[in-house]
């Protein structure tokens, strides 16, 4: 082990004696970070993330950070600003362009005892690195038994943005969610993505963390325990966004905040929808959709991935598969992105992904309202 940890000794420190290190308190104290925003209690995507990471390399010296620009430029979406004026470039490390080295450092790192988080700047350059992130860290942990656990977070964008065209527009929910022994979360909110990093960060096992891009700018009430550093939520952990008896609305990232939309359009024609922010992909918390599926007795999955091999196509064969199908009153219905490399054409792209009047029409659709 400890031949392993000077082999990373530049991406990491080594662990100092307990009594050479100042104390949590004293170093809570120098780091005091202000929530300067328009409200004491609201927080942007972008600092919910930032705060989260700094809070946990505070509370843990094994915790740093790496991937391209992530020091010196601040992260390509600034998610990592300030991190390196706080804890320097040993734990905050500016990477060359290549996806499998420093997915493969960090994979290497975490199964020596460090808590790495690899940022990728999209997950589609991911694709590089899927071998380290499904063989390496996926499963090695398994295969030895038990005695190897890799607690890697890989985060970064996924899904589509806006004008990036077809090879930069991919959602990989779906993708890695089919893989045991990877833990897959697609947080929403800021209180999403606060307390669900801070867990991944903690976790043992490997996690794969998408976030989305359109959604680092917006701004979203946060309760005083999610202000809090101690503040986690558990993966694997669906939450009702709102409450409803007539049509169960499940979405996740993104599609959580059109699928809001469409509730209360749908609530101005007496549906009272029940929409579920599912949070986390894998594992998927099935027994609060069926308890929904159940109350409601119609189903709609919203998602901007492609419609084949889903996390919308498995939420539906779980459902079938359970005893919540005797309570469906309709068919189970899908809202998707098309089935189409995204297009680069800005009125294409419009086209492609679902939106809110979308959701509203199948939604009537499934409760007999409109053909």
């Amino acid at each position: 082990m400890a031949a392993a940890r000077a082999a990373f000794s530049r991406v990491a420190p080594a662990i100092a004696s307990v009594r050479a290190r100042p104390s949590l308190a004293l170093k809570r104290a120098a780091f005091a970070r202000g929530y300067a925003t328009a409200s004491e209690n609201s927080m942007t995507v972008r600092d919910a993330l930032n705060v989260a990471m700094e809070e946990e390399m505070m509370r843990d010296e094994n915790v740093f950070i790496l991937g391209e620009e992530v020091a010196r430029y601040n992260g390509a979406y600034k998610v990592t600003k300030g991190l390196l004026d706080k804890f320097g470039e040993k734990r905050v490390v500016d990477t060359p362009i290549t996806e499998m080295g420093f997915a493969g450092i960090a994979v290497g790192a975490a199964l020596s005892g460090l808590r790495p988080i690899c940022e990728f700047m999209t997950f589609n350059f991911a694709m590089q690195a899927i071998d380290q992130i499904v063989n390496s860290a996926g499963k090695t942990y398994y295969m030895s038994g038990g005695n190897v656990p890799c607690p890697v977070v890989f985060r970064g964008p996924n899904g589509a943005a806006s004008g990036v065209g077809a090879q930069h527009s991919q959602d990989y929910a779906a993708w890695y969610g089919s893989i045991p022994g990877l833990k897959v979360v697609s947080p929403w909110s800021a209180e999403d993505c606060k307390g669900l990093l801070k867990a991944a960060i903690r976790d043992p096992n490997p996690v794969v963390f998408l976030e989305n891009e359109m959604m680092y700018g917006v701004t979203f009430p946060m309760s005083s325990e999610a202000m809090s550093d101690n503040f986690t939520l558990p993966i694997g952990k669906a939450k009702v966004e709102r409450e409803g008896t007539d049509i169960t609305i499940v979405a996740h990232s993104k599609m959580v905040t059109h699928s809001l939309e469409a509730a209360d359009i749908l609530a101005k024609e007496g549906v009272k929808a029940e929409v579920i922010n599912l949070r986390s992909i894998r594992p998927l918390d099935i027994d609060t959709i069926k308890a929904s599926v159940k109350k409601t007795n119609r189903l709609l999955i919203v998602e901007g991935g492609f419609p084949a091999f889903g996390v919308g196509s498995e939420i539906c064969a779980q459902i079938v598969e359970s005893e919540a199908f005797d309570y469906l009153d309709a068919p189970v219905e899908r809202v998707t992105g098309a089935d189409v490399p995204t297009p680069y054409a800005t009125n294409l792209e419009a086209l492609a992904f679902p939106d809110t009047p979308v959701i509203v029409k199948v939604a009537k659709r499934a409760l007999y309202r409109t053909n």
